[in-house]
């Protein structure tokens, strides 16, 4: 049985069938889910810099300016994911998911990177996320991300559609 379920999520509908499905396995299971905001600090202007490149929040010029679009993307982030965890509990579960306790988290970095670390960290034995998030091109091509994940990730990943 699963103790821990990684949500991973960025707010987009894939993301919030994932939840679903989520929910409903860890309410079965009694597993705790973590739900995963990854602010993605390797995206500009929709295009990804390579790994060895700098994060662009580090490539602006201007110091304060990268505190405040720091601090706007973390609220940001914040925002999406208790909004989420609200909209789970309060659509999915109806106050009925006894066995659900939900934890989130957020981090920055680039998505694959970070959800393939905290897989590790936090002992995680199955991952559940969507199939292309805000950024996908189609609903027919699998994401970057849940591409990556699926390929690396040395426990289960479900990937929903």
């Amino acid at each position: 049985m699963y103790q821990k379920i990684l949500l991973a999520t960025d707010g987009s509908e894939q993301a919030e069938k994932a939840g679903e499905y989520a929910i409903s396995t860890a309410d079965f299971t009694g597993a705790d889910i973590i739900v995963l905001y990854v602010i993605d600090t390797y995206l500009w202007g929709g295009l990804h810099m390579h790994s060895t490149d700098r994060s662009y929040l580090d490539a602006l010029p201007q110091h304060d300016l990268r505190e405040k679009l720091d601090k706007q993307l973390r609220e940001e982030g914040e925002k999406a994911v208790e909004s989420f965890k609200d909209k789970l509990e309060e659509t999915q579960c109806a106050g009925k998911c006894t066995n659900v306790n939900l934890i989130t988290m957020i981090k920055e970095g680039k998505p694959s990177d970070v959800i393939l670390k905290t897989i590790e960290e936090e002992g995680i034995d199955q991952v559940i996320m969507g199939k292309s998030g805000k950024h996908g091109l189609d609903k027919f091509v699998l994401g970057s991300t849940a591409d990556k994940v699926v390929r690396e990730a040395e426990v289960p990943v479900n990937v929903i559609s």
